[in-house]
């Protein structure tokens, strides 16, 4: 009787907080609970880029597992700067990249380290690889009675029980998604001023409608139960030339790495799971029943030693912090917008951004007043720079995937 073959699951995490462990033993805890630790058919193997200059880290806050958690695993692969210059050495003495290449895919960013992810899960001949956040937990949280009520959630287990009939599955997410505060309107900025600023700055997924009803929660999204009782994983529909992913609660399948496309992103901008979505027009796309909880502002690392709160706090504009994450978080979607327009909306892009400039001329000196912080008026100047780039950046965009799909192509499986 053949032996029945091993599955190779890849964890990974681009990482720069010092919570990780605390988010590390969660999960595999997790894992332990939901059998996976002890079926022997499954081979569980961690992956982990981080980055010392996000937090003022130090190597071992990453590396220094637990022994007791590290045996239920079956190995850790820990990406620093030192393994990734062995991994370029090895390709540029392979002949697949050359030097000049190497920046695009191994090169500075929040899109670099998930690349060095995926890389290295690709050559260890994992068969598929789960991104997690170190700020998102495996429960959910619902609103469906006076107080919260909370669930866990077996995010590895959801994502392997439909991932190979998929290219990609991703799951939902509950908590602090948003960067957008609780907003109490007022004749120095109307509902009507705030959401013309919003579009002008966000995608095409953030939909109004349903960010008011979370600004007037409080900044938090609660999980739908009809997703948490569902068995059913749903097809990714496009929607202007981009199946919607999400870059965490994500997974990838490995098996054939030709089929798999890179993570990018404009210098200094955020929005890698957005342009990876705009690859993905030939690929199935699963939207799998698991949430994972979204601490966006570190409020809740209290959830992982059991501390289950009745009432989630309202995140309101009356701190510097939240002013300013909620800024530079602006600055971060207006980094990528133009690219953006100009991959999905080609035949359109110039009257977009000139709708966009009216909109923030218009907009942004009440957006400065409300939150008083002058600092807001720079999102123009950035509109400006990254429209003036975008052509740069889109070369760049399409030469990454390029480079990327000769990268593949010498670890292709026979």
């Amino acid at each position: 009787m053949q032996k029945d073959k091993i599955i190779k699951v890849g964890i990974g995490f681009a990482t720069g907080r010092k919570s990780f462990q605390k988010v590390l033993r969660t999960y595999i805890h997790t894992w332990k609970e939901s059998g996976l630790v002890e079926n022997k058919s499954i081979s569980l193997n961690l992956f982990v880029a981080y980055d010392l200059d996000y937090h003022k880290t130090k190597i071992t806050d990453y590396t220094n597992v637990h022994p007791e958690l590290a045996e239920q695993i079956d190995s850790s692969n820990f990406i620093g700067s030192i393994a990734i210059k062995e991994e370029i050495d090895y390709l540029i003495r392979e002949n697949v990249i050359n030097f000049s290449e190497v920046p695009l895919i191994f090169g500075k960013g929040y899109a670099a380290k998930r690349n060095a992810v995926l890389y290295n899960a690709i050559k260890h001949n994992m068969d598929y690889l789960v991104f997690l956040d170190d700020d998102e937990y495996p429960m959910a949280v619902t609103n469906t009675r006076n107080t919260a009520i909370w669930g866990g959630q077996e995010v590895l287990t959801g994502h392997l029980k439909y991932i190979a009939q998929a290219d990609i599955t991703h799951g939902n997410h509950c908590g602090y998604i948003s960067p957008i505060p609780h907003i109490e309107f007022n004749d120095t900025m109307t509902e009507a001023d705030f959401r013309s600023f919003i579009e002008a700055i966000s995608n095409d997924i953030i939909n109004w409608d349903t960010l008011k009803t979370v600004m007037e929660n409080g900044g938090v999204t609660y999980a739908d139960t009809k997703i948490l009782t569902s068995d059913d994983a749903l097809e990714v529909q496009e929607i202007n030339h981009s199946k919607f992913i999400s870059g965490a609660n994500l997974c990838i399948n490995l098996t054939d790495s030709r089929r798999i496309f890179p993570f990018y992103n404009p210098p200094g901008a955020r929005g890698e799971d957005t342009f990876l979505s705009t690859c993905l027009s030939e690929r199935k796309v699963l939207r799998v029943p698991c949430y994972t909880f979204h601490d966006g502002f570190s409020t809740y690392n209290d959830l992982l030693e059991g501390v289950l709160p009745l009432r989630l706090k309202f995140i309101k504009a009356d701190t510097e912090q939240i002013t300013t994450r909620f800024y530079k978080a602006c600055i971060g979607w207006i980094r990528y917008k133009p690219l953006l327009l100009y991959i999905t909306q080609r035949d359109r892009y110039e009257e977009k951004i000139e709708e966009m400039r009216e909109q923030l001329n218009e907009i942004l000196p009440k957006i400065c007043a409300y939150f008083g912080k002058p600092d807001f008026i720079k999102i123009l100047a950035e509109l400006e720079k990254y429209h003036k780039n975008v052509e740069k950046h889109n070369r760049e965009f399409l030469e990454t995937q390029r480079i990327w799909a000769k990268i593949m192509e010498h670890f292709a499986r026979p």
